[in-house]
């Protein structure tokens, strides 16, 4: 391609040179031959863009081709048009006079120099500017042919003279004071970036720039090497040692880092002076790889050679000791500096910033206002940082302050960074502020606001935004993605997800393995298992997050054996789990109850030196108390070696999910006792504790004592708790009064609060307060949510009000099986046993499967209404039809049935032919349908068998009792009172006897 440009440039040039004209004046000879700029701009700019060095355009062509413009700026177009005649008119006369070959001639050496000129460009584009076989005219322009013509002056004028002469300054300027030049070569990003930088004027030089002195080399040597002026040996060794910075430069970016350390090891060894260059490629390295045993011998090094007082390698020690997490080491390094600029306070608050003590950090930038030292806009970015991390608003209004009075807002790095603090904060309405007033956004302005808004749980305005970032023409990245992607798991938007991924593919993003996990992560969170698990399969790269997003989803949607098949299948692949991969398993093995595996897991854990941890320690501990294993799960807990209020938490929510109120609350006052500060988690679930022990007036005190003594405020989960406790132990007024307290202290009520609430009304039949509860729930809104809509349902219901529960029922925007198991019991338990079948077939026409409690549900209104022919099927279909395995409550019911009906040979029959053992549920049923009818016999058969049962339980005699004393059986009544005196047994039933009563009754 040159060859052929270069056959092109003659061809024109001998165009023109033959032209057969005679121009009065030999300026004019030249401006005509500029006629061609157009055509050598051209091939210029083609050859800078088809060179060896990847396309890159060279600075030193734009500046030639800038001057060549300016000269065709200059012509005169009336003096063009006057060429143009002048050319006809030199055609018509032909070439007689020799004056005019002379000036023809003086044209034709003008085009040749401008042919060398093209000449030398083509030949460095396509030979390579510092080819060392270059030949010696490529850095030097050729010398016109005639001085005293003035086209020729100014081409001489505006050639490389000028700029050789400033470059020869620019370099005796270095070297006569080098501490006045930033010397970036260790650490500049690319080859784009000058090596030395002028700290007042910024003019930059290149040590291999193509306008540098030949002696420049030579000079830098010495330099490097203490100035050595005499002895070839010593220079022979000098040249070696820049040699061998040169490869120690290259062994660190290819992460060799130990060959790099031991060549500059022999570097110390043979000279006299010391490789600073190589010591900062070895620390830049070390950063890079995380390195820090590397990094220790390359201070070391540098420690020996007495050179710590250097305030560029100390600072790069600092940010070397940051980035490989020690920064201890990095403060050692940073106190004992002698003198410190704005970039060793910079390293020094970024490395407590990136460890997480941002408190420190804080502390740090005010200690470096007191020295008096301004500081400059990273500064300010890398404070906000840490003031976002911690939530300190303050702070960081603060910041904000002094960054407005320095004159940095309008910077864009700063705006966004103000941007992310404002609302990792919480106050996204400043963040929006912030963001709106910006003069200047880029794709890191909009992801930090759309990332602000998902943190805050604020999916729609993100989304909205994202929208009004698209129309604005602003080209998301893999951030914002990602951002986005989160707001529309937070909302479960699956349709706005599947846009984004749409998205994501256009944009060729779907190969980034971030990406990728955000996706598996939103399909997840919408519910979409098996779309995440194709996608997951379809990963051209996976790492421990992806199949963290996939095990975490299957946990997370109630598919505990799909988690742990895929935790055996990454084993399998060789991928290494972490602490968060043990963490979601272990929360699949407790909503599994699946002890075996959390056992195996529990050893998998000890095998990788996990145990320590003490998230995953507070999560076994979690996990062997919802397998019912208490006393594994405190061993566990008292073998802690570190333990935080979240392990304490664990345990008493175990002791409470156990009914073990006494030893829950003896943990609680331990707690305290060892100094641990409880939180509000720490009183939800001690006071759930409370409720399931009928600690009620413990409770209550620890209730209010949460102020008095802790500081803390009870927040709505504290006083749902506490209103649970009173609804579960019978005391419905006091759990209504609470609840007029909480309003009055402002806190607002939740769904869970008004489920509670309500059935503490059903509870007592309440329909006032019920009604009253029902306006406050349709003025905040929940009257949509099932749960609350199922529970007002089953309040009328058990209020009595049937009619009212079917309406409310009917205009329930969504329904599930919980709604019709209300709706069925509510007709139960008011004796329309008919209505409770008709509402069970309708259920079963719209496609919603019964589950065990709606065959109870429908078992009991047969049961209340004596359907028995109704029943019997009902029961026979259960394991036909709907693949239900009838438990200890189907057969209690279906022995209710037909005691009720009178047909007590059936029930007895019944009984004798359960496929599991009867229990004492069934007996209690069978009892008490006896005691309802007067039947000594069959209630004195259920005794003897439940009393083998349960000996100690007061139930069976009182029952008796009543059927002895309705029958006028005084001798009988008197004999069981004796037998219940010797058998030990108490009169008072107790907590025991009124479950087993109330579990025989099957209504809910």
């Amino acid at each position: 391609m040159p060859c052929l440009l270069l056959y092109f440039l003659s061809c024109l040039t001998v165009h023109f040179g033959d032209m057969r004209y005679s121009p009065s004046d030999p300026e004019q000879a030249f401006f005509s031959s500029l006629l061609c700029l157009p055509t050598a701009i051209f091939i210029h700019s083609f050859m800078a863009t088809c060179t060896t060095d990847g396309g890159r355009l060279d600075r030193l062509l734009w500046y030639e081709l800038n001057e060549l413009q300016d000269l065709r700026r200059q012509i005169n177009l009336k003096d063009l048009q006057d060429l143009q005649g002048k050319r006809k008119e030199i055609r018509a006369s032909g070439l007689q006079d020799l004056q005019r070959k002379t000036n023809l001639l003086n044209e034709l050496q003008i085009l040749c120099r401008l042919k060398m000129a093209l000449r030398m460009t083509i030949w460095r584009f396509s030979r390579g500017i510092n080819n060392r076989f270059n030949p010696p005219w490529v850095h030097a322009r050729p010398e016109p042919a005639e001085q005293g013509s003035p086209g020729f002056s100014t081409l001489k004028a505006s050639g490389y003279a000028g700029r050789l002469l400033n470059m020869e300054q620019l370099w005796e300027e270095f070297f006569a004071d080098p501490s006045q030049w930033w010397d970036n070569r260790f650490t500049k990003k690319s080859s784009k970036h000058p090596d030395f930088k002028h700290k007042s004027t910024l003019e930059s030089l290149w040590v291999d720039g193509r306008l540098n002195p030949c002696w420049v080399n030579e000079r830098m040597v010495s330099m490097a090497l203490g100035h050595i002026q005499s002895g070839d040996g010593l220079k022979s060794r000098a040249r070696d040692c820049f040699c061998n910075g040169d490869k120690v430069r290259r062994l660190c970016q290819e992460g060799r880092l130990k060959e790099a350390l031991h060549m500059v090891e022999l570097m110390v060894q043979q000279t006299t002076t010391t490789p600073i260059g190589a010591y900062l490629c070895l620390l830049k390295g070390c950063s890079k790889r995380k390195a820090l045993a590397e990094g220790k011998q390359v201070h070391a090094l540098i420690a020996q050679s007495v050179l710590d007082s250097n305030i560029f390698l100390a600072n790069t020690l600092v940010h070397m000791y940051s980035k490989c997490g020690s920064v201890l080491d990095a403060h050692k390094v940073f106190s004992n500096m002698p003198q410190r600029n704005v970039y060793s306070w910079t390293a020094i608050i970024s490395a407590y910033a990136d460890s997480g003590q941002g408190e420190e950090a804080i502390n740090l930038f005010q200690q470096m206002q007191r020295t008096g030292l301004a500081p400059d806009k990273v500064v300010f970015v890398v404070v906000l940082k840490a003031c976002a991390s911690l939530a300190a608003l303050e702070q960081g209004k603060q910041l904000h302050s002094d960054i407005i009075k320095r004159g940095f807002q309008s910077d864009v790095i700063v705006g966004s960074t103000l941007v992310d603090m404002y609302a990792k904060c919480g106050c996204t309405d400043d963040a929006r502020e912030m963001f709106n007033n910006m003069s200047e956004r880029n794709v890191v302005s909009w992801s930090a606001m759309i990332a602000g808004y998902a943190q805050n749980r604020l999916g729609k305005e993100a989304l909205a935004l994202y929208e009004q970032m698209k129309q604005e023409g602003v080209q998301p990245d893999i951030v914002t993605f990602t951002c986005v992607l989160s707001a529309c798991a937070s909302l479960a938007a699956l349709e706005q997800g599947k846009q984004l991924h749409s998205d994501i593919i256009k944009r060729g993003f779907q190969s980034d393995v971030i990406v990728g996990n955000t996706l598996v992560d939103m399909y997840v969170k919408c519910g979409c298992t098996e779309d995440a698990r194709e996608l997951f399969n379809n990963m051209s790269e996976r790492n421990v997050v992806s199949w963290n997003a996939m095990i975490a989803g299957y946990a997370q949607n109630g598919l505990g054996k799909e988690a742990l098949a895929l935790y055996e299948q990454m084993k399998q692949e060789g991928e290494q789990p972490n602490h968060v991969t043990f963490v979601v398993l272990l929360k699949a093995c407790a909503s599994l109850a699946a002890l075996e595996q959390g056992k195996q897991l529990h050893s998998d854990i000890i095998k990788r030196g996990f145990q320590s941890d003490v998230i995953v320690g507070s999560t076994l501990v979690d996990m062997y108390a919802k397998c019912g294993c208490t006393d594994d799960a405190r061993e566990l807990f008292n073998s802690m070696s570190e333990r935080d209020v979240v392990s304490w938490n664990a345990m008493i929510a175990g002791y409470a999910q156990n009914g073990l109120g006494k030893e829950a609350l003896a943990l609680y006052e331990q707690m305290k006792q060892e100094g641990v500060q409880p939180d509000n988690v720490t009183f939800t679930c001690v006071l759930s504790a409370c409720a399931h022990s009928r600690l009620v007036d413990e409770g209550r005190c620890i209730f209010d004592s949460m102020r008095k003594d802790h500081g803390a405020t009870p927040d709505v989960v504290s006083w749902s708790a506490m209103i649970a406790g009173y609804a579960q132990n019978g005391l419905g007024k006091e759990a209504l009064a609470l609840y007029e307290q909480m309003k009055q202290e402002g806190v607002q009520p939740n769904n869970v609060t008004f489920v509670v609430l309500l059935k503490a009304c059903a509870s007592l039949a309440a329909l006032e307060q019920g009604k009253q509860l029902h306006s406050d729930i349709i003025k905040r809104g929940f009257q949509s949510d099932v749960i609350v809509g199922s529970t007002l349902v089953d309040m009328y219901a058990k209020c009595g009000c049937t009619e009212d529960a079917r309406e409310l029922f009917n205009d329930m925007s969504e329904r599930n099986v919980v709604s019709w198991n209300a709706m069925i019991a509510g007709y139960a338990q008011n004796g329309l046993g008919k209505e409770a079948l008709a509402l069970y077939e309708q259920m079963k026409q719209e496609g919603v499967q019964p589950n065990n409690v709606t065959f109870t549900c429908v078992l009991s209104a047969c049961a209340h209404s004596r359907l028995v022919d109704e029943g019997r099927y009902v029961f026979d279909s259960m394991c036909k039809d709907h693949d239900v395995t009838p438990t200890e409550e189907h057969y209690a019911c279906m022995v209710d049935l037909l005691a009720r009906a009178g047909c007590w040979a059936d029930a007895e029959l019944f009984i004798n032919k359960m496929p599991i053992q009867p229990d004492s549920v069934v007996w209690m049923t069978l009892l008490g349908a006896a005691r309802n009818h007067g039947h000594v016999e069959i209630g004195r058969r259920a005794f003897d068998l439940l009393v083998k049962l349960e000996p100690k339980n007061a139930a069976p005699y009182v029952l008796l009792s009543n059927i002895y004393a309705a029958a006028g059986r005084k001798d009988e009544l008197a004999k069981i009172r004796n037998e219940m005196m010797d058998a030990g047994v108490k009169k008072c039933l107790g907590a025991a006897g009124s479950k087993l009563i109330t579990k025989c009754m099957p209504l809910l």
